[in-house]
Order: C-alpha cells, then structure tokens, then sequence
C-alpha cells in the first residue's frame, strides 16, 4: 500500500525498513464523515488508525478528554487489550489508514521501543525514551569545549623563587601548582613546578627556602585551546600521564584544567561551580560562579541528562549560592538566629532556569536583630539580582519587611492568609507553602509550617477555595485547539495550562492532608502512600509534570541562546511529532485531574 505512510512521525519513527515494508504491505484508508463514531465504548478493534486528514475526539463516557490530528493515531491501547475503553467520534471528515491487528501485533513483539509508544502510558513511553537517548549522554559531554569546564586560575612565580614561599603560595590559594617564568632563555618559556615535585624538592635535603624553583620545574609545558574539546583534554591527560593541563589562547594563560576537574565535569557539571561558590571571597567571585548556572543546564539537558536531576542539581546550587551570599552579607549572629528560605518553583526544586526571587526571613522569638537589617536585606536582594534573578514584581523578598518577621509574628500572618481567603491572601498562603530553608535555623521555618498545618485540615471551605485556583488561568478547550492548529493562537503557556494547575492541585492536597514535603514529586509520592492518590495517577502527574518542565526548558533555552525574554510557551506547530503526541498526553493527565480535585474539594458548589 501506499508509499506516502509518513514514517517520521511517532512511534512509527523507531521501524526499520523491514517493519516499515510490513505497515504497506499491512494498510488500507478508510473514510469517515462528520459526527461519525468509528469506535464505540466496549467494541472489539481490529485496526489501529493513523489520522492522513481531519479530527478524531475521544470521549469517556460525556467528557471529551483528547483531539487526534493529522499523524496522531488510536486506538493502540484498546487493540492490545482487546476492548476499547473510550468512544472516538470524527469532529469534521476524516480520511484515516487502518493498520492490522496481526501487524500491530507483530511489530510490538519485534520492536519494544514502538510498543511502549504505542500503547503504554505516559509514564512508561518516557521511561523507554529516557534509556533510548541516556547513552548519548557521556559523548555529548566529551564533545563541550575545554572552558566550559571548571578551570583553576594561574598562579605565577619567577625562577629564582625559593620553594618555601612557592609551599605559602599553594597555602594561601589552596592550589597545588604554580607556573614558573624563565625570563632568561630566549625566547622566554613557561614551566609548571606541581605538589608533586614539591615531594622530590624535600627529598634532595635542601633546605627550602635556599632552593630555587626553576631547578625542578617541568618546561615541557602541555597545553590546549579554549575551543578543544573536552574529549581531546581527557586524550592529552592520558597519553602524557599528567594530571593537569594549561590552557592558552595565543599568549594569555586562560587557567589551568585538572584531573579531577575534568571527571567531574563529565560526570556532574554542578561540581564545578560548587567548588567556585565554596572558594568565593566575595559577591563578585559569587556572580561569576552564577553565570556558569546557565550554561551548564544547556549542556546537561542537550546531553540528555533527566530533568528532575536538572532540577535537583540547580536547586542545590541556588541554595549553596543565596546561603554564601548571605554569610557574606550578614553578621554571624543574624545567621544563627534567623531562617533564610526560599519559596515558589525555587523552593519545591523545581526551577531551572533563572527566575524572579521569592525568598524571605524568619527571625528567633526574642532575638533583638541588627539596626542595619534593611541595609543588608536591600544588599542581599541587590545581591541575587546581579547574579542574574529578577526582583519579585510582587516584591515578595527579604528587603520588603512584610517578608521578614520573628517565628510567632510569620506564624500569626501565615493563619491570617488561611483564615481570610481573599485572593492575595491565597496567593501569598500558596507562595509560603513551598518554602524551603537555605541558611540559618531550618527548624524555625519548619514551626510556621506546623502551625499552618494545624488549623488547615479542619477548614473545608478554605481549603475548596485555596484549590480553586487551579481553574486561574480558565477552563475551556482552547489549549487542544491551540495544540492542533485550531486556533490563530501560535503559543501554548505551558506553565498556565499544565504545570501550574498540576503543581497547584497537589499542593492542595498535600494541605489537607498535612504533608509537610515542598517539592511536587516528593508530595505525590507522599500522598499516594496515603491513599490520597492511586499509584497510577501518581505515576502519570510526575511523568507529566517532568515532561512539561523538559518542554518548557527546551524553549527556554532556545530563548536564551537567541537572546529573547524566556517566554515559557511553545509554538505547537513547531514540535516534534513525538513531543506533540507526549504534551496530548500530558495535558489530558491534568484535565483528568482537574476533574478529580473538583470532586474532592466540592469546587462546582463554590
């Protein structure tokens, strides 16, 4: 049958030529008119259809939960079962191939990858993505330059230096090498004097500070271009069995890249900047270990590392980054007695790109705080700011002293927001909920959070209220048609449409029933322990909500490298097949759930 089967659209993208030959040869078109039902509910299908033109919905029982369009095809899951579990009814004309059973059926045990496409849930068609594009990982990494890993800063003696005041050098800057200058030969040349050779210096019975460095320093110096690759540096190391290279470009030492460095960087980029946030003197060494942020989640994620590990890596860096701009800014004893934390995507390990702050300051009952504690507020929002985050429009920050009160005062605004549910109030009770503790005295962030917990569960109507906003952003059908073309519409808000009404409605329940995790995954996985969800439903939300913060990174990203405002939206005439087919299934995971809050909060009754 016809040559025209599009082979590049999911999951028939995974056939070899073999199974492709076996789709002609296994085809026929059918056609539909509008308002016809091609599938009913209970009916036994023989064919799996692939839409060539118009549209097919698919209805269970009342409720229209999905659209297919052109390329998309249904119904994979009733033909394995045997039994088709929704109606499918064609919106306008459509024109569809009808594949076998007995291919389907062939192709699936021949090809696992297909399979899991095809039929499985949301959950398991990224778990068989995820170990089809994990391998790419390592290659990729080889493949980044050599500066985008951590390179340690040059440090410069003259020959005639004793190895005594080199030992104080490697002692101040925690380094353990220096490279030698030989002023002169002709031309001049540039040495490497290592710990290492340090071991032989004491070894020669000299006493240090009468031996100059220039005799056992290396002038076989190895170096490499900012531009090479990470893989070449790795080569290099192993062929000369060094443990360091010096990195030139023309005449000016870039740095020097260790061993160690290098492993780290091909196995955890956050290490890198790690080790600059924990080295840095001052907000302005902070700032550049924060520009760095960036540009490794574009590496991690073009490499194919998960996304809820982006996630978690960033949130240990932003953590490790406000907590060392805080000791900086703040005296000793305003860190010992106070809470700073962090709120909204930062605070649940969900932020991965750089965003606008939400952070505030629990002060110690009792504790009489320092007379220039808005001066170092105001210096710590500066601070973030110039690392890259954007003021709060909200002015949800720590300079703003409505974001900064001792543990009973924070515990009494807290109930106030519970206890009268205006708009702001919720909003400002949603914010709080995802709080987490960067420096200080966590307990005292935790204290709030207990108080709160204790008056919630016992509100019904607050907390229909508080769950109602998962409606914020409306609740029609346009995002489908957006999706599919429907509409002149050319973005779709991820955030608006998908991630904010997931994240919202499970933030809800964990409030009512007192779950005290801040990040999305960590709650579901708490509330389906407690029965609150079914473990398939848990599944499909963290699935989803991984695979729209993914989607949502990868526009970002492309944002960003062209220099524009991140957006957040995506154009859905410019995804992939697959990823079209994914964000179908991810959005009808919230749409079901959305229809399950609106049960379990009485929402339809407010």
């Amino acid at each position: 049958m016809p040559n025209a089967f599009n082979f590049s659209a999911s999951p028939f993208d995974c056939l070899n030529q073999d199974e492709q030959r076996l789709v002609r040869d296994s085809v026929d078109v059918a056609y539909y008119p509008e308002g016809a039902t091609i599938l009913e509910k209970g009916s036994t299908p023989s064919h799996l259809f692939v839409i060539i033109k118009g549209y097919v919905s698919q209805y269970e029982d009342e409720e229209l939960t999905t659209t297919y369009g052109p390329d998309d095809c249904f119904d994979g899951r009733g033909l394995v079962a045997g039994r088709t579990s929704s109606r499918f009814v064609a919106t306008e004309e459509v024109v569809a191939y009808q594949l076998t059973r007995d291919a389907v059926t062939h192709l699936i045990a021949a090809n696992a990858t297909f399979g899991a496409l095809l039929f499985a849930d949301l959950s398991q068609k990224l778990s068989a993505l995820s170990q089809r594009q994990s391998q790419q990982e390592l290659q990729s990494l080889t493949l980044s330059r050599v500066d985008e890993a951590f390179l340690r800063p040059a440090h410069f003696v003259e020959m005639e230096t004793d190895i005594l005041s080199v030992v104080k050098i490697f002692n101040q800057h925690r380094t353990s090498n220096v490279l030698v200058r030989d002023n002169r030969s002709h031309p001049p040349r540039l040495g490497i004097f290592t710990a290492t050779a340090l071991q032989r210096a004491i070894l020669t019975g000299t006493p240090l500070d009468r031996l100059p460095v220039g005799q056992l320093a290396n002038f076989n110096l190895i170096t490499l271009a900012p531009s090479d690759q990470v893989g070449d540096a790795l080569a290099t190391m192993l062929r000369h069995r060094v443990h360091r290279v010096v990195v030139q470009e023309d005449d000016k030492i870039v740095g020097v890249l260790e061993a160690l460095d290098l492993f780290s960087f091909l196995s955890n980029h956050s290490h890198m900047i790690t080790v600059q946030i924990e080295s840095a003197q001052d907000l302005e060494a902070l700032a550049a270990a924060a520009s760095k942020i960036t540009r490794t989640i574009a590496v991690l994620f073009r490499g194919g590392t998960r996304v809820n590990l982006i996630a978690r890596l960033v949130q240990d860096l932003n953590a490790r980054l406000f907590e060392k701009a805080w000791v900086l800014i703040a005296p000793p004893e305003l860190v010992a007695n106070s809470c700073l934390f962090v709120m909204g995507s930062e605070g649940r390990g969900e932020q991965l790109l750089k965003t606008d702050q939400d952070n505030g300051l629990i002060l110690r009952d009792g504790y009489e705080p320092p007379g220039d504690l808005d001066a170092l507020c105001l210096r710590f929002s500066k601070a973030l700011q110039d690392f890259g985050y954007p003021e709060c429009p909200g002015n949800i920050m720590v300079s703003n002293v409505q974001w900064r009160n001792s543990a009973s005062e924070f515990s009494q605004r807290v109930l106030h927001w519970l206890l009268t549910p205006d708009p702001d109030n919720l909003m400002n009770l949603a914010i709080f909920m995802d709080a987490h503790a960067v420096c200080g005295d966590a307990q005292l962030l935790l204290q709030v959070q207990q108080s709160v917990m204790r008056v919630a569960t016992d509100n019904d109507a607050v907390l229909g209220r508080f769950a109602a906003a998962i409606d914020a952003f409306g609740n029609s059908q346009g995002w489908w048609n957006r999706l599919l073309g429907l509409e002149n519409s050319q973005t779709l808000n991820l955030k608006k449409e998908g991630i904010f009404p997931l994240v919202h409605g499970i933030r809800s329940l964990s409030l009512a029933h007192r779950v005290y995790e801040t990040g999305t995954v960590d709650r579901i996985e708490a509330l389906v322990a407690e029965g609150a969800l079914s473990a398939e439903m848990g599944m499909d939300l963290t699935q989803s909500l991984l695979f729209l913060m993914g989607l949502r990174l990868k526009s970002g990203l492309m944002d960003w490298e062209m220099q524009r405002p991140v957006s957040g939206g995506v154009d859905p005439a410019k995804l992939s097949t697959l990823d079209r087919d994914l964000l179908k299934d991810a959005l009808g995971v919230v749409k079901k759930f959305k229809v399950q809050l609106r049960h379990r909060f009485k929402l339809d009754n407010l």
